[in-house]
């Protein structure tokens, strides 16, 4: 390695002198872990996550992670270019290792498309984030995920979904706190697995219509990875990214009788209450279902979630990971046999690097790659603890939890950066990484897609007979009455709707107006007169 580059690979290699040499003779030599989802100094409602980017890099040298990839959020309003120049400028004062950055959409309009196309032409940004959730924050609506899904493919780029259903988990959140449940366990109370889920399967047919490749972001339960899986079985081009979180804990922590730590644990969407989650999605990682993992790296201190002591909705959200990330996959793919170490490689970064178009700079040992390279052991064994790990927060999210394999060398553009458990970060040393658009690991498919997917009409004569006439008349809908309803504003009276019935479960009709007969005579019932003796 020389430079930041790897020079030469192979046996027996003429070493000048004055070179470093590293004996790994037992270990596993691999190249470095790329994190896909980090949101390290995020704002949020004038706080700032605890982790900022020296922090968070410095967590992710310490696990084997050699390149992260953050989210940039603009505040609705603000300009894309702004915003992503703000990350920037954080990240290269103090991030400790290469980095890029994904762009999130957090609202639509002409000219957020001329920014999106700014940012992928001169920018080097190939990954953008529409929100399913939210309600009145950052949700878009359908029609407007079609479009941007349509902007992102002829742009080149990849779409990822926050997915979601946002209506549902506000209704939720309402209904819930109105029962008086105002803790953690709100949290996951209100988004029901099935809101994850139903959301993925919508982002998977809007993908399909729109022909864009589709990434979901945050994979955090068992039915909404069987979305993922089923669709790429009918040949949907989408990807799945479970995190460090839904791969190693769960989601019982919310009933904790410790609110702190309880609150340390939320997260959207949330971590399944189901035991039994972690091993699913670890197993539909290990034979492909899902492809790539992130972190989701996002702490908030105890101070900051406690904005949300007495309401659930306002607590912080964000959970721990980016340390502990290859080492929880490790133990618990490899160790347990459902995956090889090239899988592991796989999983952790070369399939990254090629969705995201880094590759074979990133997530590859060859000649001319960068050198980001771990040292593996996979014998070593650690307790993960709050007392010993990198990030500035008072809780873990694995507190106690023991694995297997960990990084005994980690070698970050060439310079090592953590040896003999000692870490030796620089900060403002990580190099901004743009990006390509149309990966071809991605976009070979798509383009295969579009050209079989060209829409044909039939070639017929004009149709020249007779065209009835119809009047159209203006649909009418009684107003349902709500608080927003002025109680002064008559609604008009509705036309009534031939169509539909005239009884009413009220017992209200719609001829009660018509005045009536006190008595009335049948002559001839239904039946004969046999059948009713005394009438009128």
């Amino acid at each position: 390695m020389e430079d930041g580059v790897i020079k030469q690979i192979g046996e027996n290699l003429i070493v000048p002198g004055g070179v470093k040499t590293i004996d790994a003779h037992g270990r596993m030599l691999m190249p470095g872990g790329i994190d896909v989802h980090t949101r390290f100094q995020m704002p949020d409602r004038g706080m700032t996550s605890a982790d900022d980017f020296y922090q968070g890099t410095k967590a992710a040298l310490a696990g084997g992670t050699t390149m992260i990839i953050d989210h940039v959020v603009p505040e609705p309003g603000f300009s894309l270019i702004s915003a992503f120049e703000q990350w920037r400028e954080w990240a290269d004062s103090k991030s400790c290792c290469d980095y890029s950055l994904h762009i999130n959409i957090t609202e639509w309009h002409r000219g957020i498309q001329e920014e999106m196309e700014a940012l992928v032409k001169d920018h080097g940004v190939n990954s953008f984030l529409v929100y399913l959730a939210y309600k009145d924050i950052f949700q878009l609506t359908d029609a407007q995920v079609y479009e941007v899904f349509s902007v992102i493919r002829d742009l080149g780029a990849i779409a990822q979904v926050h997915a979601e259903n946002g209506d549902i988990v506000a209704e939720e959140q309402r209904r819930i706190l109105e029962q008086g449940i105002t803790g953690p366990e709100g949290h996951v109370l209100s988004r029901p697995e099935e809101v994850e889920a139903e959301a993925v399967n919508r982002s998977v047919t809007v993908a399909n219509q729109t022909n864009c490749p589709l990434y979901i972001t945050k994979v955090m339960s068992k039915s909404a990875a069987d979305v993922i899986a089923q669709a790429r079985k009918k040949g949907t081009v989408v990807y799945g990214e479970p995190i460090t979180a839904s791969l190693g804990t769960d989601g019982s922590h919310y009933w904790s009788k410790n609110w702190a730590k309880a609150a340390a644990y939320v997260t959207s969407p949330p971590l399944s209450p189901d035991p039994t989650t972690p091993d699913y999605l670890n197993s539909l990682l290990s034979c492909g279902d899902l492809q790539v993992t992130g972190s989701a790296h996002c702490p908030f201190n105890t101070a900051q979630r406690a904005v949300g002591k007495d309401d659930f909705s306002l607590i912080p959200e964000g959970v721990n990971g980016t340390e502990e990330r290859m080492s929880i996959i490790w133990d618990k793919c490899v160790v347990t046999g459902k995956m090889d170490e090239n899988q592991f490689v796989a999983v952790t970064s070369t399939n990254a690097a090629k969705i995201f178009n880094l590759y074979p700079r990133k997530g590859r040992i060859a000649v001319g790659s960068d050198a980001d390279l771990v040292l593996w052991d996979p014998d070593i064994t650690k307790i993960i603890s709050a007392k010993s790990h990198n990030s500035t927060v008072e809780y873990n999210i694995f507190e106690g939890t023991e694995v297997r394999g960990g990084p005994l060398v980690v070698i970050s553009q060439g310079k090592i950066v953590l040896e003999e458990g000692n870490l030796h970060t620089t900060e403002g040393s990580g190099r901004y990484v743009a990006r390509k658009p149309f990966p071809d690991y991605v976009y070979k498919r798509i383009k295969a897609r579009s050209r079989l997917a060209e829409l044909r009409g039939v070639p017929r004569g004009l149709y020249d007979g007779p065209v009835c006439e119809v009047s159209v008349t203006p649909k009418t809908m009684t107003p349902a009455s709500s608080a927003k309803t002025s109680p002064a504003k008559q609604p008009n009276q509705p036309v009534r709707n031939l169509h539909q019935s005239g009884f009413s479960l009220s017992g209200a009709q719609v001829d009660d107006n018509v005045p009536r007969r006190n008595t009335q005579r049948i002559v001839a019932p239904p039946g004969g007169r046999a059948n009713i003796t005394s009438l009128g």
